[in-house]
């Protein structure tokens, strides 16, 4: 009897993918689909915003799609690694991320748009070292708030009391360049991770009143730079100075409004166009989304964010882990944060902080940052084990 040949192949990549139990089938595709269609929304809004004075027209428009890129490979590697693992990791990566911001304040750093937050690399790129701090800060708050007190289902004060130093030291750098915006956004995650891992309601409360002094002592002992002082003044009143301080909240409303339901068509927005609001392809670059795409368009993109929101929020909930929730946790709060303040201020409703929309405004680090935000979300995502 002839024995019948056995197939001992190993199966094929497309195989391996189509199982029920393998990385890929486990990820969270709604969240990916998001955040593809806000980059690619973010690039054709780039591309009109920069076309008609960006060196050969799509000078920024590739370098955005080169960003994009690279901050899509950072992604999938941060989804390859065991969030839990990251647990080890997490002094190193915010050890370095205060490298980076000490380096800013070295003569290495350069100043763009009246920040000192910059390191120019050459060649036309630079690095904003503050935007890789917001993940330093919250992989060592989650690191440290997730180990429970003994008996408890809270934080101890020790390790409290190290996440809030950890907090300072890097919000004080950031306010050294300054950056005002991005000191925000990581006093958020601070909060963000205190709230989730259950501290007390008296501490919170403490702590917003230290807050709210800390911010009077800034506006009283008049810390902020001019600027700064000019942003808020035409938050308040953007009439009184149209040419000056206004200038940029009320060609933003201009924009927006031009629009109407359904947007002038791409490349088509006068304001847009004629460059009337500066930073248009950064900061502003939401006015872009109202004029040429309207209130439709902008409602998309409003959208596709709070899908990436949702879908954190579920990642968040359904994790088993401490650590995990608190990861997850506070990127949804980052982002949302961001979001609010970026959308706000084009619509006369915030004060105009330079804070850039999450996956559609132009930047390299901005958008490395982000990307690599989805790869950990990605990674508690995949590695759940959901309770039969």
């Amino acid at each position: 009897m002839i024995a019948r040949a056995v197939d001992i192949r190993r199966p094929s990549l497309l195989q391996r993918m189509a199982r029920q139990d393998s990385t890929v089938r486990r990820l969270d595709g709604l969240m990916l689909v998001a955040v593809a269609g806000l980059c690619v929304i973010g690039t054709l809004l780039v591309w009109s915003s920069t076309r008609t004075w960006a060196p050969g027209s799509t000078g920024l428009v590739k370098k955005h799609l080169l960003n994009e890129a690279v901050g899509a490979v950072m992604s999938g590697l941060v989804a390859m690694i065991d969030h839990r693992a990251m647990r080890a990791y997490a002094p190193l990566v915010y050890l370095m991320s205060l490298v980076g911001l000490g380096l800013v304040l070295t003569p290495l750093g350069a100043t763009i748009n009246g920040s000192h937050s910059w390191i120019l690399l050459g060649g036309g790129f630079a690095v904003q070292p503050s935007e890789f701090a917001k993940v330093g800060l919250l992989l060592i708050v989650a690191m440290l708030l997730a180990q429970p007190a003994e008996g408890t289902d809270r934080p101890r004060m020790i390790d409290v009391t190290l996440a809030l130093v950890a907090a300072g030291i890097t919000i004080g750098l950031v306010m050294l360049q300054p950056d005002l915006g991005t000191a925000m956004v990581l006093a958020v995650i601070m909060a963000a991770g205190l709230i989730i891992s259950g501290v007390r309601k008296r501490l919170i409360a403490l702590l917003m009143l230290v807050a709210g002094l800390g911010v009077f002592a800034v506006f009283y002992f008049q810390m902020l730079e001019p600027y700064q002082v000019a942003r808020f003044t035409a938050f308040v009143d953007p009439s009184v100075d149209p040419r000056g301080v206004g200038y940029n909240s009320t060609q933003s409303l201009i924009a927006i409004g031009s629009g109407q339901l359904l947007g002038k068509g791409l490349l088509g927005g006068g304001q847009t166009t004629g460059r009337f609001v500066p930073e248009q392809h950064t900061d502003f670059i939401f006015t872009v989304a109202g004029e040429e795409f309207g209130f439709l368009g902008s409602v998309t993109v409003v959208m596709l964010l709070g899908i990436v929101l949702l879908r954190g929020l579920k990642i968040a909930r359904e994790c088993e882990d401490r650590f995990g929730t608190l990861v997850a946790g506070t990127i949804v709060c980052w982002f949302a944060f961001q979001t609010f303040i970026n959308v706000g201020m084009t619509i006369g409703i915030m004060p105009i902080t330079g804070l850039p929309l999450p996956f559609v405004s132009y930047g390299g680090t901005a958008t490395f940052a982000n990307l690599v935000a989805v790869g950990l979300l990605q990674a508690i995502k995949v590695r759940r084990r959901p309770f039969a």
